[in-house]
């Protein structure tokens, strides 16, 4: 029997050997073999059963159309989109630049201290004042994030002294126990609404709707929410997450008015406001949302992603963040409400020069959502790769949430907010400014001329086409 092993063993090692070799020495004519056996297929089949059909096919139809439709023809129900939010190309922030200090004025010293603090809503009793103008999206737990990615975002928040949202999932006690200033979203859930954990935060946003979505809600059925988080959520065993499209029967703007007050007086005066998505009737939505006295207004534009959700509610709703935010702004200045109305905006910002240019547009602050998840797992989301998303390393029902070390991830979101704020305020000297405070559109222009018109900036090419034109 040991000699049959032997042999057996030796035979092994010779055939591996001998592939090894091959593969050696004869790659270059295997390689060729294949490319003249592929070759000649595509090159000779007919046009009806050659597999090349595909290219003007998808050409024509699009590798996400294509890839979409087949799986609504799979599943038969609504597609729910992973993540990446809208597939269509949004009129965004890139044609636009900033004005450099270069004569007069000059430039700030790098060593000299520039402030960034800012305050949301200012009116209210009770202001929220941070360190920097970038604050945490709304990212739920178990609808959305698992315990350890909202513990290591809701620390890193606490460690560069900004505020983080709740999101539409359940509370964990121990990320209102580690937080800095925390944002309660208020939604429409039978959850979270604990009046000791609203009268915890230290702002509150009821959610009316968000750029993804719109207004429209969602049911997670409990074999998709199982664990800890039904037990945070104070869900029975086989009762089903359910998040509303309405908070009232037969619910009205007067309903919501109360909602504002009842909330401002639970927690004796901190900032009340609503979100929104972005959509054509903005100055409409604006002027209910100042009837109903709110102190903040966050707005989602179509850009904006979220774990789920239907692309047809992503692709064809809302409008452009950078239009929504021209308008919002220029419709609380009508209304003498800038600077009373704090302005928050989110959807599709992801890097620092984004932030800067809805900041010096008119926003008070901005949302960072879509950016943190993928800085908070770095490279933790290797855990995932190459066979699974990198989000299965922070989604709740992530295949590898369990691998996540909160303190890496700590360090990862800080490090992140931390180098942001560094360009911020590098950018703010580059144009000679102290002070968020001092920044405005008039440090912009624009190398689109339709972008430049439709925002109030000058247009780049202006000045040499005037000088051209008087010679």
């Amino acid at each position: 029997m040991p000699n049959i092993l032997y042999y057996l063993t030796f035979a092994m090692i010779t055939i591996l050997f001998v592939l090894f070799l091959f593969m050696l020495v004869g790659w270059r004519w295997l390689m060729k073999q294949i490319v003249k056996k592929t070759g000649k297929i595509i090159l000779t089949d007919s046009y009806q059963e050659n597999i090349m059909e595909l290219m003007p096919g998808l050409r024509h139809m699009g590798i996400q159309n294509m890839l979409e439709n087949s799986l609504r023809a799979e599943i038969g129900t609504v597609l729910p989109r992973p993540l990446t939010g809208s597939a269509k190309k949004w009129p965004h922030l890139d044609p636009i630049t900033f004005i450099p200090a270069q004569t007069t004025p000059f430039p700030i010293n790098g060593e000299d201290e520039v402030d960034i603090t800012i305050t949301i809503g200012p009116k209210a009793k009770k202001p929220m004042k941070i360190n920097i103008p970038l604050m945490i999206s709304g990212m739920g737990y178990g609808v959305g994030m698992s315990e350890q990615a909202r513990l290591a975002l809701t620390k890193a928040a606490k460690n560069v002294g900004t505020a983080i949202n709740s999101g539409e999932g359940g509370i964990l006690p121990e990320e209102l126990d580690s937080a800095g200033n925390y944002i309660l979203q208020f939604s429409k859930t039978e959850w979270a609404k604990e009046e000791d954990v609203i009268k915890r935060a230290d702002m509150i946003e009821i959610k009316l709707g968000q750029g993804a979505v719109v207004g429209m809600g969602r049911e997670i059925l409990p074999k998709d929410l199982t664990g800890r988080a039904r037990e945070v959520m104070g869900l029975k065993e086989n009762e089903d997450a359910v998040i509303g499209e309405l908070f009232f029967e037969n619910q009205t703007l007067n309903d919501m008015k109360e909602l504002v007050e009842e909330l401002r007086k639970m927690t004796g005066g901190v900032p009340i406001g609503v979100k929104i998505g972005m959509g054509g009737k903005i100055e409409e939505d604006i002027d209910h949302l100042i009837d109903m006295g709110v102190d903040f207004i966050a707005i989602d534009g179509g850009q904006a992603a979220m774990k789920e959700a239907p692309p047809i509610l992503c692709d064809d709703f809302g409008i452009p963040t950078l239009h929504g935010l021209v308008r919002a702004v220029n419709h609380l200045a009508k209304r003498n409400m800038k600077g009373q109305i704090s302005l928050i905006v989110s959807g599709g910002l992801l890097v620092p020069g984004h932030f800067l240019k809805v900041l010096a547009l008119g926003a008070d602050a901005v949302y960072v959502g879509s950016a943190m998840l993928f800085t908070v797992s770095h490279t933790q989301s290797l855990n995932a790769l190459p066979f699974e998303p990198p989000t299965q390393a922070v989604w709740y029902n992530g295949k590898f949430k369990d691998q996540f070390k909160v303190e890496d991830g700590v360090k990862s979101a800080e490090k992140f907010l931390t180098a942001s704020t560094e360009e911020l305020k590098m950018a703010l000297r580059a144009m000679g400014k102290r002070s968020l405070k001092e920044l405005s559109k008039k440090d912009l222009v624009s190398y689109d001329e339709l972008t430049a018109k439709m925002i109030g900036i000058p247009f780049s090419f202006e000045t040499l086409k005037n000088e051209q034109t008087e010679k």
